[in-house]
């Protein structure tokens, strides 16, 4: 895993020396083992290195391909690499490792070659013949790419803070975004938390020449390889499980020990056993575990453990390092987000541990209808003649919750006053934080309630209306919460200690089938079922059936108490920008103090980390 960025005017003007590695130093912990530069004329490009394949001083990048005309800089894993490598017979490789590969396969095939790749990535390659840029994303948007263009420059990073670090980028605040953020605790495609930077769409890439953009899809959700039959219900569940073999089997691909996280639960036991069955080695199992024993889930992470003879490590962590790390946590934050804190502890805690690649259990929430609102949303559906948008019931119910001083009950009313029960009308107020009355309450937006998430949602309506109801909220999941959220903090929060993390369930060959798989089949009748009877006899009943733990850290008592100064400091501070209502955030502070049970943390956490990114990045509102 790496850190990529670059700059290209767009006239005949020359890249400045040292900007580049300005960027690249500014995300020196996605690549602490190597940095490297191509610069000519307009065209620079800048590179991090985190050893994982090919741990010699020659795979160090960028990389020219054989005949000079190509350059590369890239960030990710591509599991396929030697098939790929058989295919391309003719080419002088120097190198064992998959960046080479990908520039032969460029070279030889075009950006067409990205649909043989299985994988993650994001990479830059520069045709010095026709100076063509291309900046490309993996398909599940699993490692990160934002860009800035103007009629000067195209200017790109696997980070913000890198973008920022050029210099070339104003620091002023995306107020457009501000919304999307405050309902959903990050910031969604296409936009990000700076003016006029913006996040590249997962499966496609952008052709950049002579200061047009042109961007081509090659992959969205959906896509399926062919018709599938799903009227073997055994036969479905054998492919299911050849599939997760596969995508397991491809993650181990790395020439530095891969361990795995193990909390205990179904996904990530069962990534561990999978693991035991498709390699020789012993996998490295690491578990969180807490000395309160009403959360703590080491002895069922132990019974894993000692099922699948793994070589094991329990990792005691007291609810007060949280406090401890979290500083340290919120200045690797290179988005903000509200969940970033608690990923970047147990990163860390891996990272300490001697391993710099592990694999997580990750996604099998939303590609086996692991969530409430999965069960929540086929309810719906089945009784939506009663939330008909003329029925005098939701008209009323919808009145008296929108004047409730709940953010709660004003969140279904927005979900009782949409237009349709469709997922993409549904879904953003199941994930919804603040809702829109409350967003306009604290802030001064001024916000009508159209996000960017339900525009992209609105845009996906078609694909989502062929797809089963369970898998359409797996679907929505991918284009919200996951990408923006769950994926986004994964990466920022790992690769700020320098640890790679792999995601099994998150194989588009795997979500591609499961899309497709129907409702009767993927229903969880218990949790997850469909998974566990893919793999049976992979897990002990104790593993299945126990009940989910999870630690839940006390940041409503901490809020008010050990952290009160620092929240409060943020709360005042953020009170004076021009965006913000202060009186009115003083007050819901001031309510949340006084224990009133409406208010909620989650809900000032939001603008308690926000304050904090734009003071640690000069962000001008």
């Amino acid at each position: 895993m790496c850190g990529i960025a670059g700059i290209l005017f767009t006239e005949d003007s020359f890249v400045k020396q040292g900007l580049t590695k300005q960027m690249c130093d500014a995300m020196s912990h996605r690549g602490p083992d190597a940095d490297g530069f191509f610069q000519e004329g307009k065209i620079s490009l800048g590179h991090r290195r985190l050893s994982i394949i090919d741990l010699s001083t020659s795979a160090n990048q960028p990389i020219y391909e054989a005949s000079g005309r190509y350059v590369i800089v890239y960030n990710g894993e591509m599991y396929n690499f030697q098939e790929v490598k058989n295919e391309l017979n003719d080419y002088p490789f120097k190198t064992s490792g998959d960046t080479e590969v990908l520039i032969a396969a460029f070279a030889k095939w075009g950006p067409g070659c990205i649909s043989r790749f299985k994988g993650m990535f994001a990479f830059a390659v520069w045709d010095r013949e026709e100076e063509s840029l291309y900046v490309c994303r993996d398909r599940m948007g699993v490692k990160p790419l934002y860009y800035y263009h103007d009629r000067e420059q195209f200017v790109f990073a696997s980070e913000l803070r890198a973008i920022l670090a050029s210099g070339l980028v104003p620091r002023r605040l995306n107020k457009q975004a501000l919304a999307d953020y405050f309902s959903f605790q990050s910031f969604g495609y296409p936009v990000s938390p700076i003016d006029g930077v913006q996040q590249l769409e997962a499966g496609s890439y952008l052709k950049i020449n002579k200061g047009k953009t042109e961007k081509t899809v090659y992959w969205a959700l959906g896509t399926t390889s062919g018709g599938h039959d799903f009227k073997d219900i055994p036969a479905v569940k054998k492919h299911i499980r050849t599939l997760l073999c596969g995508a397991v089997q491809r993650r181990l691909v790395s020439d530095v020990p891969v361990g795995a996280f193990l909390s205990g639960g179904i996904d990530s036991s069962t990534v561990v056993g999978l693991m035991a069955e498709v390699s020789p080695a012993r996998p490295a199992t690491f578990n969180i575990s807490f000395s309160e024993k009403e959360y703590d889930e080491a002895a069922y992470a132990q019974m894993v453990a000692k099922k699948f003879n793994t070589l094991h490590t329990t990792i005691g962590l007291q609810p007060e390092v949280f406090l401890d790390e979290l500083e340290n946590a919120l200045d690797a934050m290179d988005s903000p987000s509200a969940d970033g804190p608690n990923t970047y502890v147990v990163s860390k805690a891996i990272r300490n541990a001697g391993i710099t690649v592990a694999l997580s259990g990750v996604g099998g929430d939303e590609l086996f209808a692991g969530y409430p609102f999965f069960k929540q949303y086929l309810q719906l559906q089945k009784r939506k003649s009663l939330f008909d948008h003329t029925s005098l019931l939701r008209k009323t119910a919808a009145g008296i919750l929108s004047k409730s001083r709940s953010g709660k009950n004003q969140r279904i009313a927005s979900l009782l006053n949409a237009d349709r029960m469709s997922i993409s009308h549904v879904y953003p107020e199941f994930r919804r934080i603040l809702s829109p009355v409350l967003i306009n309450q604290l802030t001064r937006l001024n916000w009508k309630g159209k996000s960017f998430l339900s525009q992209e949602l609105a845009a996906h309506q078609a694909i989502f209306e062929k797809l089963p109801l369970l898998s359409q909220v797996s679907a929505a999941e991918y284009i919200g919460y996951t990408q923006q959220t769950l994926l986004k903090d994964t990466d920022q929060m790992s690769m700020a200690v320098s640890l790679e993390v792999r995601e099994p369930f998150f194989d588009h060959d795997l979500v591609e089938y499961m899309l497709q798989v129907p409702d009767s089949i993927k229903f969880p009748v218990y949790p997850k079922s469909l998974l566990v009877e893919s793999v049976k006899p992979l897990l002990p009943d104790e593993i299945v059936h126990r009940k989910k733990q999870g630690f839940l850290f006390p940041w409503q008592v901490w809020m008010k108490n050990q952290l009160k100064t620092f929240c409060e400091t943020r709360i005042d501070r953020l009170s004076q920008r021009d965006f913000i209502n202060g009186s009115n955030l003083k007050a819901y502070w001031k309510r949340f103090l006084d224990n009133d049970p409406t208010v909620r943390w989650s809900e000032l956490w939001l603008f308690v980390v926000l304050e904090y990114w734009m003071e640690k990045n000069k962000i001008e509102s």
